[in-house]
């Protein structure tokens, strides 16, 4: 079971960055190189996507939303920022559409708690709504704390500090991935179960990856999944980890993790062969390394015995 939290207050995401395309032709673009949705984005949500290689591997993830109709904003982590700035600029071509890093004029701070429920109220998950100079977008709970992301020049307000670390921890917990610079081209978003959560639309049209990903989709051949784990020893994104049956390969790969809030070593989400799961035990780093304890994620994944025979 989730170990339960009573994390309350703010912090400024110095971990995340934020990307803009303006112009007449910025969602269309988009829709171009995305896994998801972005024309038929409503102004009051916001929205999983996923950015790939040509062989359907995530070079990043993004939360995006519509700051105006021809202004469209996307959040990632700050360390794939620059290279995935550079690549999309590079497709461009005669779209009018500029894109730019909007880091500075769009600061994030993450809500948590009593805080994001003052902020927020009701609002459901993904959904938005417009302050004034910025935007505020609620996110799904994570180990039954409420969460939402202020996306503006309003800094962290009254509320409490909490640490980033903290933060971080509660994003494991959503079960909600984000591609960081270790991860780069390391995965095919359903192995991050990014279809399960919202992320890959699959019938808006050709982007780069497009056939790989539908392909995985249509035919049921996921073999590799991601899970919630803790360990009693620090993890690190693009740290491999090892099952005991098979210890000359490894078995899978950590995607993000955290410092646990009880300071008993750290909470990890990892890609997984589905066959990892049968028995046996997974390691972290080596072989003989940390063990891995399964958690339960927010939401049901497939495994082996759902796939087609």
């Amino acid at each position: 079971m989730n170990m339960t939290t009573s994390v309350s207050g703010a912090v400024p995401l110095s971990h995340w960055g934020v990307i803009r395309a303006r112009g007449a032709d910025a969602a269309t673009f988009l829709q171009g190189q995305l896994t998801n949705d972005v024309v038929q984005l409503g102004a009051s949500q916001a929205r999983l996507a996923g950015y790939c290689s040509a062989k359907g591997r995530m070079l990043a993830s993004f939360l995006v939303w519509k700051a105006a109709p021809d202004d469209i904003l996307l959040a990632c982590h700050a360390s794939v920022l620059p290279a995935t700035l550079k690549r999309l600029s590079m497709f461009v071509l005669r779209a009018q559409c500029k894109l730019s890093d909007a880091s500075a004029e769009v600061p994030l701070v993450g809500l948590a708690g009593a805080a994001a429920v003052n902020a927020a109220g009701d609002m459901p998950a993904w959904q938005l709504r417009e302050l004034d100079g910025g935007w505020l977008l609620r996110l799904p709970d994570a180990a039954g704390t409420p969460r939402a992301l202020l996306a503006a020049n309003q800094g962290p307000g009254t509320w409490p500090a909490i640490t980033l670390d903290a933060w971080r921890w509660l994003d494991i917990q959503s079960g909600v991935p984000v591609i960081e610079a270790p991860t780069v081209e390391q995965f095919v978003p359903q192995m991050l179960n990014f279809e399960l959560i919202g992320g890959v639309n699959f019938q808006k049209g050709c982007y780069p990856g497009q056939e790989v990903v539908a392909r995985s989709h249509y035919r049921g051949t996921v073999k590799r999944r991601m899970f919630l784990f803790d360990a009693d020893a620090a993890a690190a994104p693009g740290q491999e980890v090892f099952h005991s049956s098979d210890p000359g390969q490894p078995a899978g790969l950590v995607a993000n993790a955290a410092p646990r809030p009880d300071g008993a070593g750290s909470s990890a989400l990892v890609e997984l062969k589905l066959a990892a799961l049968a028995g046996g035990s997974i390691h972290l780093g080596t072989p003989d390394g940390a063990l891995l304890h399964r958690r339960e994620l927010p939401y049901p994944v497939p495994t082996e015995a759902d796939q087609p025979a």
